[in-house]
């Protein structure tokens, strides 16, 4: 799972930073990449857009029919997207239950065609080794995953050991607006 993998790569980052194990809370920012296309052509019998991005490229998007303002769009608007995505790393207390968190939500605009979709899930993975000569943790996760990744802070790394659990929260949101053609 990619999403995964650079989840907890990204967790690693944050034990780097973390300072003091003990049931400590940190937020790595995710950065916010955006991507503009303007939208060619439409076939809307096949609910299929043709767009060009940014760099002249042309693709071929066949929108879901729960889209259901597909009959808005024109020739011309600008399809924006944006992603943003966020880590939460928490170390469990001793003895507190293992999560495995999934939730999403959906919102559509109103004044103009375009909608949210942000996913959230928590996991708790064990640290399972750790090797001093590289400063990398291995952690378990949930259907078996194993992860290794060196952390860069010494101290956040001397705090850890084999059998403590941690709880990562990842974030990952998507907002795609349209903005109607210039006359």
């Amino acid at each position: 799972m990619n999403t995964l993998n650079t989840m907890m790569l990204a967790g690693s980052v944050l034990l780097a930073a973390a300072g003091p194990a003990a049931a400590q809370t940190k937020t790595l920012q995710g950065e916010m990449v955006s991507a503009t296309a303007t939208i060619e052509a439409i076939d809307a019998g096949t609910r299929t857009l043709t767009i060009k991005n940014e760099k002249g490229m042309y693709e071929a998007i066949e929108v879901p029919s729960d889209v259901t303002r597909f009959s808005e769009l024109k020739v011309g608007d600008k399809i924006t997207a944006r992603y943003y995505e966020n880590v939460v790393v928490r170390i469990k207390k001793p003895g507190e239950a293992a999560v495995d968190v999934d939730t999403a939500a959906l919102t559509k605009t109103e004044a103009r065609p375009g909608v949210t979709a942000a996913t959230q899930r928590t996991i708790t993975v064990t640290v399972t080794a750790m090797d001093p000569n590289t400063n990398s943790v291995t952690v378990k996760g949930p259907n078996g995953y194993n992860y290794s990744r060196r952390m860069a802070d010494k101290k956040a790394y001397e705090k850890l050991k084999v059998g403590d659990q941690l709880d990562m929260t990842w974030t990952s949101a998507v907002l795609v607006g349209v903005e109607a053609a210039k006359k």
